[in-house]
């Protein structure tokens, strides 16, 4: 090979996404934190030991411009955060482009139905349809993964027009200047697919993250279209949303157990951000994420997700899966080379196993069996 050639894969190999972090260690936690401003403290001014501590506990961390741009030195497997369709109230875009604010049958300008008071929203509902709209986001992501981040975190990738509303947050339906009429559903949906395969095709060299409501489903083919322009999709509040119901349905466990099976299926990796606030439900969100992960899945949680209060499941390594989650006794199990774990979903009956091995719970304690009640979950370690 000749130097120039050298020269020119090197380049090659620095441009393209580290193919070890597409995911990590099997039966081990790949942890997303999010950076939000509370965790400025631990970013602002960190020591060396601080850097190599957080460089070594989280896989991904999900930051904001300006702010991070200098902090990629030292974190540079870092997602930026970016708002799909967003126009925020007072920013250059909202002055200078009126036009590209989504608006009411009777010219009064929409939202996007987050944060409003006093009868009006911070983000103004972009345009998604507007191919000029849709130019300026990306040439700003350009600019913004220029500066080193790994990818884009896309939120409010909304595929239903319920999420356009007036001040209050009342879901109301646009008008598309496209049409003269109101939007329909159907073009929202083929909007923002055109959209995200836009972004997809701009960024083929980075990582593409969607925050997008998993109720949807995957059968829409404008849906289908948006869940594979990413490489990864966000599941807001985990496996441990309170809203999860037994069975079947909208919202049922089942149900989105077989969403999740889709998007596997099509290579997509999945992010479980939850929030549970007790150890008991940090243990549930550990064990359905090994139930589920096929490689390539992130898991996040506040609070045990700091450096100041680190849970030690996270730190859990039961090796590689030896097959995938199957009925076990009234409950969900998954057996690993080091260990098993086991999830009661939602609604469901309290359930007490008897184990068929030497086990040790993350409390170092050896159960012969365990009990779990309805949405509880237990990861178990070989005894050595």
């Amino acid at each position: 090979m000749t130097l120039q050639a050298v020269a020119v894969l090197a380049l090659l190999l620095l441009a393209a996404p580290d193919a070890a972090c597409v995911g990590g260690p099997p039966g081990t936690v790949r942890f997303v934190k999010g950076a939000e401003s509370n965790f400025d403290r631990y970013t602002l001014d960190p020591t060396a030991a601080q850097k190599e501590w957080m460089r070594a506990h989280y896989w991904r961390l999900r930051a904001y411009t300006p702010y991070f741009d200098s902090r990629l030195g030292w974190a540079p497997k870092t997602w930026v955060y970016k708002d799909l369709y967003a126009i925020y109230r007072g920013s250059n875009m909202a002055e200078q482009h009126p036009e590209w604010i989504l608006k009411d049958g009777g010219g009064n300008r929409l939202f996007i139905p987050y944060d409003c008071a006093g009868g009006t929203c911070p983000q103004f509902a972009g345009d998604i349809g507007n191919p000029d709209f849709r130019a300026r986001w990306i040439a700003v992501a350009r600019a913004t993964l220029g500066k080193g981040y790994v990818g884009l975190f896309v939120d409010d990738v909304n595929m239903d027009l319920s999420r356009v509303s007036n001040g209050v947050g009342r879901p109301v339906v646009p008008h598309d200047p496209r049409t003269g009429r109101p939007m329909t559903n159907a073009d929202w949906r083929r909007y923002m697919a055109r959209f995200t395969e836009e972004i997809r095709d701009a960024f083929p060299g980075h990582e593409i993250v969607h925050n997008a409501l998993w109720f949807f489903g995957h059968d829409d083919p404008f849906i289908q279209r948006q869940l594979r322009s990413a490489d990864y999709i966000e599941l807001e509040r985990g496996m441990n949303d309170p809203g999860l119901v037994g069975g079947g349905g909208e919202f049922g466990f089942d149900t989105l157990l077989g969403h999740l099976d889709w998007l596997h299926a099509e290579g997509k990796g999945v992010i479980f951000d939850a929030n549970a606030q007790t150890v008991e439900g940090r243990e549930y969100g550990l064990a359905a994420y090994l139930l589920l992960d096929e490689g390539r899945d992130g898991l996040g949680n506040d609070p045990g997700g700091t450096p100041d209060d680190w849970w030690c499941g996270y730190d859990v390594s039961l090796g590689a899966p030896l097959g995938p989650r199957y009925a076990w006794n009234g409950v969900l199990r998954r057996d690993y080379e080091r260990g098993v774990v086991l999830v009661n979903p939602p609604d469901a009956a309290e359930r007490t196993v008897t184990l068929d091995r030497p086990l040790r719970d993350l409390k170092c304690q050896r159960p012969t069996a365990v009990s779990l009640g309805p949405a509880q979950g237990a990861v178990l370690q070989a005894v050595q």
